[in-house]
């Protein structure tokens, strides 16, 4: 997933009101727009390197959007709204293994009255529903957690998950870490004990989990590893 233009390096002050965090580019400071609504734990530390993208749009009242943060020496990717990009060019370039070959591939598909998962695809004539998490807290060298907040809407899609399991599709939880210096990945039980307790029954329900890392440039991000999930 290649960025329109390459990205402008800046130093963080702070984020506030969710949308808005202020950074350093030179001699300036600009209010760019943050589009990661999470909590982004220990992402937030004042001069924290970053880089940003620019919009061109005459129209648009931020110009730039936080597109990536330096936490230690490792690049974190914060654009949730980028996930689905790079995983739907790694579907199309047969990248994910246990989803490579596909026959289709559908985005943003209803569910019942109130669901849309991330992605439909068709393998071998089975149909698969799989949902997309994007993961950047890590408060353990090497190891990605998830969720850094309490995640109601991630709830939903498991339970959601399992209805569409039960009417015939396969199901996966593909967890994409915007990180490079990870190689393990499990549960933060500590911080939403509901949501981890309802994804380990799942598993046990034939709900498939798979998790990749990334490789950053200031051009794009793409899937580098797959990645080891413990339970």
């Amino acid at each position: 997933m290649n960025f329109k233009q390459t990205l402008i390096p800046g130093e963080l002050i702070k984020r506030y009101k969710r949308f808005f965090i202020d950074i350093k580019i030179g001699n300036n400071v600009v209010t760019a727009h943050c589009p990661n609504t999470g909590s982004m734990m220990g992402l937030l530390n004042k001069g924290n390197n970053v880089w940003l993208s620019r919009s061109d749009n005459p129209n648009r009242k931020l110009k730039y959007t936080l597109e990536i943060i330096q936490d230690q020496k490792s690049k974190v990717g914060v654009n949730t709204h980028l996930t689905n990009k790079i995983v739907l060019e790694a579907l199309k370039k047969n990248f994910i293994k246990n989803l490579n070959n596909l026959e289709n591939i559908k985005q943003e598909v209803k569910f019942g009255e109130n669901t849309r998962f991330d992605f439909l695809v068709v393998k071998d004539t089975k149909k698969i529903f799989m949902e997309v998490k994007n993961v950047t807290l890590s408060r353990h060298k090497n190891i990605a957690e998830f969720p850094d907040a309490i995640t109601s809407r991630g709830l939903k899609h498991i339970k959601e998950l399992l209805k569409a399991s039960k009417k015939g599709f396969e199901i996966y939880l593909l967890f994409i870490i915007q990180r490079d210096d990870c190689n393990k990945f499990k549960l933060a039980k500590d911080i939403d004990p509901e949501y981890c307790e309802l994804l380990v029954k799942a598993v046990k329900k034939k709900l498939k989990i798979l998790c990749y890392d990334c490789k950053f440039s200031l051009k794009g991000i793409k899937l580098n590893r797959k990645i080891p999930f413990e339970i």
